[in-house]
């Protein structure tokens, strides 16, 4: 699979690269604060030490107008597809270690399905910070050629992947709600379609 930048007119369509931010000290944080382990991936909404640090108002302030925002962190190691997700708002991650991210495109999705062969693979290196907008799908990073893992702090809307609220499904999209503002949808392999996710991936589960 061709292997992308973020730098790449490609990824226009899913985002841009954020700068005129201190992005060092939110990856300094990060690496003090968490862990990376080696055969897994743990991901944490929002952690108080990088939601206290003064970059956390200025993203709140300025990035995305004043509404609040819950800075947490996608950590470990991944080589799989697996799913792909969409929030109500942007996403915005920012690497401590280079990172590939697996995206497509939300107006591709045909009756709540996609076919993996949309998706498209982009490098965030290390130091960098991308924006993705809510048409973009995507899920957990994937480790970088280098092999060391990753760790990538996550900015969302305040309350983002928590407690999935109680609804009477009403559309057949209320079907992918897998969480407070998280739609998914499961590739047949995944463990998440194991645990009942909706399995809205066709084709090959990418591995890189």
């Amino acid at each position: 699979m061709q292997i992308k930048s973020v730098s790449d007119k490609a990824f226009k369509k899913y985002g841009y690269v954020v700068e005129g931010y201190d992005w060092q000290s939110l990856i300094q944080t990060l690496e003090k604060v968490s862990g990376k382990p080696k055969d897994s991936v743990i991901y944490v909404p929002g952690d108080a030490a990088l939601e206290a640090l003064p970059v956390a108002c200025e993203i709140k302030d300025r990035l995305y107008g004043g509404l609040p925002v819950e800075i947490g962190y996608c950590n470990g190691h991944n080589r799989s597809l697996n799913c792909l997700e969409y929030h109500r708002g942007s996403e915005i991650n920012v690497a401590a270690d280079d990172v590939i991210l697996l995206l497509a495109p939300l107006d591709k999705v045909e009756n709540h399905k996609l076919d993996t062969s949309e998706v498209e693979a982009f490098l965030l290196p290390a130091g960098k910070a991308a924006l993705l907008f809510e048409t973009a799908l995507h899920y957990a990073p994937c480790t970088a050629d280098s092999g060391t893992g990753f760790r990538v702090a996550i900015i969302l809307p305040k309350g983002t992947n928590l407690d999935k609220p109680a609804i009477k499904e009403g559309n057949p999209e209320d079907k992918l709600l897998r969480a407070a503002n998280k739609w998914l949808l499961a590739h047949p392999d995944s463990g998440e379609a194991k645990s009942g996710a909706w399995i809205g991936l066709t084709g090959k589960n990418i591995h890189l």
